[in-house]
This record gives C-alpha cells, sequence and structure tokens, in this order.
C-alpha cells in the first residue's frame, strides 16, 4: 500500500467520490428529510462536485501533468463556484479547507499525518461556515472522522489505517445521527449529508487499499446499486419509512399517505448567490443580517468571493442584503414548500402539462401533473417550465407542451435543466387535447421511458383541430390548415370535425374555451352523438382564452 497520496491519486479520489455520488444520487436524494424535506441533497453534492471537476479540467487542459498543489488551487475556487444547496456549500467547505492545507504547505504529495491535517481542517472549516451548527449533520460525520484520523496519525498510524479510522468513525457518528435529530429518528433515516460525507471518505480508502468498503461489486453502478439497509432504521412517531424503501410505489400510493414525508414549516425560500466584497467587515454585517431574516445560514469563502445561502421568508431582502455587502451574482431562489410538495406526490417520473385555461390545469392536477401557462404573449416560458419541473419534485419529468412555441420552450428548458440535475423529456405533443392523451396513458409505476413510449404513442394518435376567432368571425383548423366552413362557431366545429374523423376515430374530445364557454360544446357533441352513434364524445371545461374549441380525435 502507498505511504502517500500523489497527485494522480488525488485524482483519482476525486472522480471516484463523483462516480459514488452518481450511483448512490437517488438515494441519498431519498435521505434528506433535513433542514428541509426537499428531497435533493444527492442532486446537490454530486452537481457541486461534477461542476467543479469539469471547470478545473477545462482550465488545465486535457494533457495536463498531474500538479496536486495547482489542482487544489484551482478546485477549491471551483467547488466554492459550483456549490449548489445546503449540502454543496457544506461539501465545498470540506474539500476546500483539505486543499486549503495543500497549498498552503505546497505539499506535491500527502501522508498520514497530513491527510490527518487535511481532514481536520476540512470539518472545521465547515462548522465554521454554518450560523448555527447542528449535531446529527454532515458536521457531526465530518467532525468524528476527522477526529479519528489525527488520533490515528498521532499513534504512528499509516495512510491506510488513518483512512480506515476515519471511514470508521464516520460510519459509527452517520449511524448515530437519527438519535441527535427528531427529523431523522421520525423519518427511520440518517442524514443525507453525513451519507455524503463517508462516500467521500471510503471513496479516499478505496484509493489507498485499492478494496472498496462494501462487497458488492455494482456498488459504482446505478443500474445495479442497491439501498444501504445500515441507511434506514424504523421510523417513529407513525412516520412511514420514506420512498427509497419503496421505489415500486405508484403516485397515487404515495398520496394517499400524508404522512409520507414531514412537512415544511421553516422559511419559505431558498436564497443563493455568489457574492464579490471589497470591505472584510461587510461580511459580518451581512451575516448578522441574514441570521435575522431566517435559517440554515451559510456565508463561506473569501477573501473575495463569498458562496452565501440562506432559508428565508422574504427573500428580496435576502438579496437586498448581498447588495448592500457587495456584488451579489447567480442569485438563485427556490420556493421549498413546492418542492416539499412536489416529493411528497410520489412516483419516479412528474409530468408538466402546458395548460392554456383554468379547466385545463384542473384536469391537469388530478391527473397527477403539473400544469404551467406557456402563453406566446408571456415572457419566459422556458423558465416556467423549469420552475414547474422542479414543483414535481422528480428527477425525471415529462413534459406535454400542448401548442408549437409551448414545444420550443420546453426543449430549450430541457437543455437547461441538466444544470439542476433535471433530466426534461420532451414529448412533441402540439395540442393541448394531444397533451391530454398522453397524460391519460400515465402509469407512474412505469420507468420514465416505458411512460415517453407509451405518451408519445398516444400523443401521436391524436388527431387535433381548434375553433378560434377571428376578426371575420371564426376560423376552423384540423392539424394546423385551416379548413374551408361555414359561418358560425357550431358549422366550423362541425367542418373541423369531419375532417378529422375521414380518417377514422373512436373517441372525439371537446375542450370549451371562456369565449364560447360550455354550450357550443355541447351543441356540437349532441349533435355528433346523432350522425356517428358509434363515437364517443367527451366534454371538457378548459377555459382557454384564445380558442372557442379545441377538438380531438383518437
Amino acid at each position: 500500500m502507498p505511504d502517500v497520496l500523489t497527485a494522480d491519486d488525488a485524482r483519482h479520489w476525486a472522480l471516484l467520490t463523483r462516480a459514488a455520488l452518481a450511483a448512490r444520487r437517488t438515494e441519498l436524494d431519498d435521505l434528506n428529510v433535513f433542514p428541509v424535506p426537499d428531497g435533493d441533497t444527492g442532486t446537490n453534492l454530486y452537481l457541486t462536485l461534477d461542476g467543479a471537476l469539469e471547470t478545473v479540467a477545462d482550465s488545465l487542459g486535457a494533457t495536463a501533468p498531474a500538479d496536486l498543489v495547482e489542482e487544489c488551487r484551482r478546485l477549491r475556487r471551483a467547488i466554492l463556484v459550483s456549490a449548489r444547496g445546503n449540502s454543496g456549500v457544506i461539501l465545498s467547505q470540506v474539500v476546500g479547507g483539505l486543499c486549503d492545507v495543500v497549498e498552503e504547505r505546497q505539499a506535491r504529495t500527502v501522508d498520514a499525518a497530513l491527510l490527518a491535517v487535511c481532514l481536520v481542517r476540512g470539518a472545521a472549516a465547515a462548522r465554521a461556515g454554518v450560523g448555527h451548527p447542528r449535531e446529527g449533520t454532515i458536521l457531526t460525520v465530518a467532525d468524528a472522522a476527522a477526529a479519528a484520523a489525527r488520533k490515528t496519525a498521532d499513534a504512528g498510524g499509516g495512510l491506510a489505517e488513518v483512512s480506515a479510522a476515519a471511514v470508521t468513525a464516520a460510519r459509527g457518528a452517520l449511524a448515530g445521527t437519527p438519535d441527535q435529530l427528531a427529523e431523522l429518528a421520525d423519518a427511520g433515516v440518517v442524514d443525507a449529508g453525513g451519507a455524503g460525507c463517508l462516500l467521500l471518505l471510503e471513496s479516499l480508502h478505496r484509493v489507498v487499499t485499492g478494496a472498496w468498503t462494501q462487497d458488492d461489486p455494482g456498488t459504482l453502478d446505478p443500474a445495479r446499486v442497491g439501498d444501504r439497509d445500515e441507511w434506514h432504521r424504523p421510523a417513529t412517531s407513525g412516520a412511514r419509512e420514506p420512498e427509497a424503501r419503496n421505489h415500486g410505489a405508484s403516485a397515487g400510493d404515495a398520496l394517499a399517505e400524508p404522512d409520507h414525508l414531514p412537512a415544511h414549516g421553516g422559511p419559505a425560500y431558498e436564497v443563493m448567490y455568489l457574492l464579490t466584497v471589497t470591505d472584510a467587515g461587510a461580511v459580518d454585517v451581512l451575516r448578522a443580517r441574514l441570521d435575522a431574516l431566517g435559517d440554515s445560514l451559510l456565508v463561506v469563502g473569501g477573501p473575495r468571493l463569498w458562496n452565501v445561502h440562506v432559508h428565508v421568508d422574504d427573500p428580496g431582502a435576502a438579496v437586498e442584503a448581498g447588495i448592500a455587502a457587495g456584488v451579489p451574482e447567480r442569485i438563485r431562489i427556490t420556493h421549498l414548500p413546492s418542492q416539499v410538495a412536489g416529493r411528497a406526490a410520489g412516483g419516479r417520473v412528474g409530468v408538466v402539462v402546458g395548460s392554456p385555461g383554468p379547466g385545463v390545469a384542473s384536469l391537469v392536477e388530478e391527473a397527477g401533473g403539473v400544469p404551467v401557462d406557456l402563453g406566446a404573449d408571456r415572457p419566459g416560458a422556458s423558465g416556467r417550465v423549469l420552475a414547474a419541473a422542479r414543483a414535481t419534485g422528480a428527477r425525471e419529468v415529462v413534459v406535454l407542451p400542448g401548442d408549437p412555441a409551448g414545444l420550443e420552450a420546453a426543449e430549450v428548458a430541457a437543455r437547461a435543466a441538466g444544470d439542476e440535475g433535471l433530466a426534461l423529456h420532451v414529448v412533441p405533443a402540439v395540442a393541448v387535447v394531444q397533451s391530454l392523451a398522453a397524460l391519460a396513458v400515465l402509469d407512474p409505476a412505469r420507468t420514465v421511458g416505458e411512460v415517453v413510449d407509451a405518451m408519445t404513442s398516444a400523443a401521436g394518435s391524436s388527431r387535433y383541430g381548434a375553433v378560434t376567432p377571428s376578426a371575420d368571425g371564426v376560423v376552423g383548423t384540423a392539424l394546423g390548415e385551416v379548413v374551408p366552413t361555414g359561418a358560425g362557431a357550431e358549422v366550423a366545429a362541425r367542418a373541423v370535425l369531419e375532417r378529422l374523423l375521414s380518417a377514422g376515430g373512436e373517441l372525439v374530445t371537446l375542450v370549451a374555451g371562456s369565449g364560447a364557454g360550455r354550450g357550443l360544446a355541447d351543441r356540437v357533441a349532441d349533435a355528433l352523438s346523432r350522425e356517428r352513434p358509434g363515437v364517443e364524445v367527451v366534454v371538457l371545461d378548459g377555459g382557454q382564452p384564445d380558442s372557442l374549441l379545441l377538438l380531438g380525435v383518437e
């Protein structure tokens, strides 16, 4: 076994940790009940490290020789900038503390004694950055690992002994976190951030010894990895065990059990931003102002660049405090209750549906989807798609746009979603009736691939039309083409249906707009039932303002 860690070993450690976080990302998300049960700890830890490593690799170039000091210097800044969420910011401090020691000592290798110093510095930096530290968190796990590493190094232990001591202590501390935080005990889980810290240390031990800490050869294969039983225990206070233990449950099962997750009772918004300051005293003032506004406060970094994280009810005041202290950028505001509600809705696949009217939105919500207004007269449609995707609480989200402009906005959102750990799958539904047809085949128990295939097939099998007001009266369209009609909305609707039914059809859906009310749809439905008694007709109140009637044929 090696006596020291080299620059190549450090690279291996970083990459192995990233792989471990990727493999355990969903499980860590499902462990996440503190400080907010929004199910994003695993995603935030992974994206924090992944973004930092990508930045360092890009800045050095693919062929750069390994240089421990230079890479630690770059990683320290990169991970501060890429940090996401409460857990990501704390991880940035753990890693930043390790890097600080290497840079200060200009260390080209790390022996057992220096590794212990690094772990102690990382744990201390993480704790120092938290406004009000709580035990039973990643801080507890990092402290235990650091103390054990230092004790072993002081006793003359080698690199493998120090890394083993850190892992053993971290496991013990992690197992005890439910005894320190009631929220964890109630949910029957260990702390998610602490579990992420353990993966960091286990990856280190594997680099040092060449042996993984579990017998499972698929530990780093997300397709084969299983839940770690030691991260779960029987829940207390009537709370049911978290979703990680019941991946086969349907969305309906989860919705039927309101105690599936703890309710969110804290501040409503998470605010994060990077802050550049020139006056060190301004940071102390900022901490005090933010501390008075909310909780989960972290202000880390320095001396010029800082990462700020806080949960507040007044996000504007939190941003204004940053402006008073320096120059904030990359401002991110997240509505926490929406995240919690979306997660509690359960299901492995979320669905976002373009909903042009209140009636359509209600139909979408009843079916388990999240409605979003993609109106062409409102800017920022792609941003609204992203916000709706976050509100599902799922990492895999199907988007049903419902119109051509919405399709373009959804595709833009899908490209941006990867930066947040979301995978958006856009089904090319260009009409509301196509979206409703696709939504009707949603089966939360299926995989995302199966859901996308089923929805794409359903949308593609639905022919669509519309009757819209115009300067000359009304216009009827079928599959996007104008249909010659006589005067009046009812005549136009019947002409559109004739075109759509020319290729056959068993089910007709009529979605009434706000301009015509239910009367037009009912009259068209009655006439169709008389003329084609073998065709089933469904009338829905959509409330869409831009069309008198939307028509679909399946």
